[in-house]
């Protein structure tokens, strides 16, 4: 075994499309694996310490199982991802031994992260294996996972693991060069957009479709550094099949996409809260209550409530919608739907009266609620 570098130059998450690591859907390019394992292990012991989000299982799958091309029902698409899986785990784990490091696999799905208990869990297993020099090997559990709880692609799941272990920087790797003001497979006059804010909402408009392969495009990849950004990890989006791109990033040469998170980091319990892809529960609320909430901070009280909307218990994650129906912040809720549906549009000091109880005056605090911009 090598020895283990000293941690000197922070923690970054490296994010591998399918079309990197599949022979564009005829299996693994186990020449591609071997060489992300090379960069990634000269990161590592350069003083970075690396997590590997990287997809190609269902890809994989698709091959070793001859399919023509990727299922679209989920069971067929559970099935090629658990046949995938082994080929892909069976590829970094040669390839990262052949460097001297053990590989480690890590398979989330969105409710471990959703639970909160289970999240701090992931954080502490991720954190263990970087401190003993390890390589995780993330990736979606897409066999368990279902259509209405996935994450949908893994540049979101690159995000929600950026936050989950506060990393410096994010590192999307993808076919295409970065984000350009137009698609340069259309247009001659399209310019690459060196360098911008992560928060940046005019970004979107310039985001194309992904490929067959993957399942994110240029627009999954720009929310996926929005959602980093929030634990203050900028991103690169660059072109994979650079030679040495990773090495090259790490010694400071300008590739690809830099989105910058140029605000301050929001605490632990707030990044947990925002990642939460599919709130339990909706809450409308009135003019008043949207401007308190967006121009005071102040907590939600009942008063400003004017619906509700799904069945949900006290401490879960509910999403707050202004009056269009537009999802302004989101927050862990103090009451279970039933008594919030009762509570609506009444004053604090009269919980007692209604409910014969109190857990609290507000019905979420501004310590467990974050304000939302899609």
């Amino acid at each position: 075994m090598k020895q283990k570098a000293q941690v000197s130059g922070g923690r970054w998450i490296v994010k591998l499309g399918s079309s990197l690591v599949t022979n564009n859907g005829l299996g693994l390019d186990r020449e591609a694996i071997a060489d992300w394992a090379r960069q990634l292990v000269h990161l590592q012991l350069s003083g970075i310490q690396v997590v590997l989000v990287s997809s190609g299982a269902v890809a994989e799958g698709v091959a070793r199982l001859n399919l023509e091309s990727r299922p679209r029902q989920i069971h067929r698409q559970q099935a090629a991802a658990a046949v995938g899986q082994m080929g892909l785990i069976q590829a970094y784990e040669h390839c990262f031994m052949e460097q001297g490091v053990h590989a480690a696999q890590i398979l989330l799905t969105h409710e471990d992260l959703s639970h909160r208990t289970r999240y701090l869990n992931a954080r502490s297993t991720l954190l263990s294996l970087l401190s003993m020099g390890t390589m995780p090997v993330v990736n979606e559990n897409d066999t368990v996972a279902t259509t209405e709880l996935c994450f949908g692609d893994n540049d979101t799941l690159a995000g929600l693991v950026a936050n989950l272990i506060n990393a410096d920087r994010m590192v999307i790797l993808t076919d295409q060069e970065g984000l350009f003001s137009a698609d340069p497979r259309l247009s001659d006059s399209a310019e690459m957009v060196r360098q911008a804010s992560a928060t940046d909402p005019k970004l979107m408009r310039l985001a194309g479709k992904g490929t067959d392969l993957g399942r994110g495009g240029m627009q999954t990849k720009l929310s996926a550094a929005q959602l980093a950004s929030r634990s203050g990890t900028s991103t690169v989006i660059a072109n994979g099949r650079k030679n040495a791109v990773l090495i090259r990033l790490m010694r400071g040469e300008k590739l690809g996409t830099l989105l910058e998170a140029d605000r301050e980091p929001i605490a632990a319990r707030k990044r947990w809260i925002a990642g939460q892809l599919v709130p339990a529960g909706k809450l409308q609320l009135d003019s008043g209550a949207v401007a308190v909430l967006q121009q005071s901070g102040r907590s939600l009280l009942a008063v400003g409530i004017k619906s509700v909307f799904g069945e949900f218990n006290r401490g879960e994650v509910v999403a707050c919608l202004d009056e269009s129906g537009k999802e302004i912040a989101r927050g862990l809720i103090n009451y279970d739907s039933q008594h919030v549906v009762r509570l609506c549009g009444q004053s604090s000091h009269r919980i007692e009266e209604i409910l014969g109880f109190v857990a609290e005056e507000e019905i979420i605090h501004r310590d467990n609620l974050i304000l939302v911009q899609w």
